[in-house]
């Protein structure tokens, strides 16, 4: 890997470019990419998130605290500075960029991976040092043999029973919109915004039910850019219903640089740089988030519905998988006949157990693919807040210690995620205690009330106090929006404790809002937990003082009361236990039977 980066400063060289920037972002700045996008695993091994800055005699990756031991494995033996993002001594991205691009140089990147908003900022900058961009080009596309084409494959329409409103209204609040900010058209940008606005669903990238496209709305009319093959006959009949016309992915920067006279609504920080600088000079920009984000993450009540149906489903999946777990080996730490059975193999690893739960999602209807790549961590992997087995690389499970597996489910009725941590055995006195902790933490902020206009920065205390009283903490945020069958992280709520570049924690949270709740901590070379449910936004009640909001765990599965220090807990903890056990049996109960149901019962006990 070594030797890509050298073909790639190659090609800086002949291109005028001193300095070159690699995000992990695609076209359409989606977290998650598809595997034409994957430049910086190319050129680093590193399978995480982050951005890569390649010099003419040095390169370095810079990435957050999800992904410090993973990228330190991954690119091991690589000529690769890890930036450890947030930590003392660790300059800032665009600082960095700054100080290693020269008097008079130049600073690259390709123009659609990068959004407006950071494109630009780092255009400013550079005039202080009489410096410049490059943007027009994919250098890394110049020297990566055997790149994977752009994902292809089928769209599909999502149906109005499952959505709760169909196309033609969106379009229609959309362009009501439009006329408050005096704009003659919109442009998107963003895949999972372009298929909420349409209702429809693909796969061109893994787990996100979204197809690489673009669009363009106008006062009476609307153009979608992608890829053609991909639509089927009922699909382009249903577009022309709502009069949106089809055209070639590729065909959209042709278009946007015809533009003349208008006025374009759109968001800079989510619309790449090339984008925006192909626009005519004439072309006034109204600035806003974009309508679509702040009005998906409000789920209506149809969603909402089928959302509370879909974690039913998800929930027998996850607890017949817990089931599994907890029964896989005998009194005598040997694995039972069934388990052996069930995995076809000697062997309990995290590998084959993540198979057992994925079918055990097959088994519900309406079950379509996993929301992300199952992280499912045995002992000291689970200290890593993202790993995830592979066929090839991973732990075998033994009947001792802490095993953790975050996963989720798209079904037609919505979007899933979920995090139990679960004792195989005897556990540490420490194990016990930081297991505690942390459900502590997830009670006590589900069971948080808060005033209309608190965001996600206003009620991560509520979790982490817990840790912060003994010195401790956990390197991630404590919750995150979820989409409706789309992408399982979705703006614009969000709970942090701190600001974040390009995060939404400042935005309060609304009425429909479903978030995460998902403490976690992590000892390094021995154990990680984290528990996590999904929670809806609700009203609690009106007072002279506002209006006032609550949490709902809408995920059901039970927590393991076999890895808790009861008597860490206080009198409140426990009866948030009980209360959210009674429901998780009531839900349940009715799709169990023989020793399955006992078990559940047994479980979801009352403490």
């Amino acid at each position: 890997m070594n030797e890509q980066l050298e073909n790639l400063r190659s090609e800086m060289k002949k291109a005028g470019v001193d300095v070159y920037l690699i995000p992990t972002d695609d076209f359409h700045q989606s977290e998650y990419v598809g595997d034409h996008f994957r430049a910086i695993h190319y050129l680093s091994g590193f399978t995480g998130e982050g951005n890569m800055v390649v010099t003419k005699d040095s390169a370095a990756l810079f990435t957050d605290g999800r992904y410090f031991i993973q990228a330190e494995k991954e690119m091991e033996g690589r000529d690769i500075e890890l930036m450890k993002m947030g930590q003392p001594g660790v300059p800032a991205l665009d600082d960095y960029l700054l100080e290693k691009t020269p008097e008079g140089g130049v600073l690259g990147f390709d123009g659609r991976c990068v959004d407006f908003k950071h494109g630009d900022s780092l255009k400013k900058k550079l005039f202080a040092k009489n410096a410049s961009l490059s943007t027009g080009a994919d250098l890394v596309g110049n020297v990566w043999a055997g790149r994977p084409a752009l994902a292809a494959s089928k769209v599909w329409i999502l149906e109005e029973k499952y959505t709760g409103k169909s196309a033609g209204e969106k379009l229609k609040d959309l362009r009501e919109c439009m006329k408050e900010h005096g704009a003659d058209l919109h442009i998107i940008t963003s895949l999972d915004d372009i298929a909420w606005l349409l209702n429809l669903r693909a796969d061109d990238i893994p787990c996100n039910p979204v197809f690489l496209s673009y669009i363009i709305v106008y006062m009476d009319n609307a153009v979608l850019y992608a890829n053609k093959a991909d639509f089927d006959d009922t699909v382009i009949r249903y577009l022309s219903e709502i009069n949106v016309s089809l055209k070639d992915y590729d065909s959209f920067y042709e278009d946007v640089k015809t533009l003349r006279d208008m006025t374009v609504l759109l968001e800079k920080g989510k619309t790449n740089f090339e984008t925006i600088s192909d626009l005519h000079d004439s072309i006034k920009i109204a600035e806003e988030m974009l309508p679509t984000s702040k009005w998906k993450a409000c789920k209506n009540p149809t969603e909402i519905e089928n959302m509370k149906k879909a974690h039913i489903k998800d929930g027998v999946a996850i607890t017949k998988y817990l089931y599994f777990m907890k029964h896989a080996f005998d009194e005598s730490g040997a694995l039972t006949e069934d388990t052996r059975e069930i995995l076809g193999s000697d062997e309990l690893n995290e590998w084959n157990s993540a198979l057992v739960l994925e079918n055990f999602r097959k088994e519900q209807e309406g079950y379509i693919e996993p929301s992300f790549t199952t992280i499912s961590a045995y002992g000291p992997n689970a200290a890593l807040p993202h790993y995830a087995p592979t066929e090839t690389n991973f732990s075998k499970v033994e009947p001792k210690g802490l095993y953790l597996v975050d996963s989720g489910g798209q079904y037609y009725e919505g979007t899933t995620d979920i995090t139990r941590t679960i004792a195989m055995g005897p556990l540490t006195d420490e194990e016990r205690k930081h297991y505690t902790m942390v459900l502590m933490a997830h009670l006590r902020l589900g069971d948080v009330k808060f005033l209309e206009g608190s965001s996600g920065i206003t009620l991560d205390l509520a979790a982490r106090e817990v840790f912060w009283k003994e010195g401790l903490n956990y390197n991630h945020g404590t919750g995150h929006g979820v989409g409706f069958c789309l992408n399982v992280h979705e703006r614009p709520n969000a709970i942090r404790y701190r600001k974040a570049p390009g995060r939404m924690e400042d935005v309060a949270l609304s009425e429909g809002n479903i978030t995460s709740d998902e403490p976690g901590l992590y000892i390094e070379g021995s154990h990680g937990i984290r528990t996590e449910n999904l929670t809806m936004v609700e009203k609690w009640k009106t007072t002279e003082f506002g209006n006032f909001f609550k949490f709902s765990f809408i995920t059901m599965a039970p927590y393991d009361l076999e890895a808790i220090d009861f008597s860490m807990m206080e009198k409140h903890d426990i009866e948030l236990l009980n209360d959210y056990h009674r429901t998780v049996y009531e839900k349940l109960s009715p799709y169990f039977e023989g020793k399955e149901l006992k078990w559940l019962k047994e479980a979801t006990r009352e403490i």
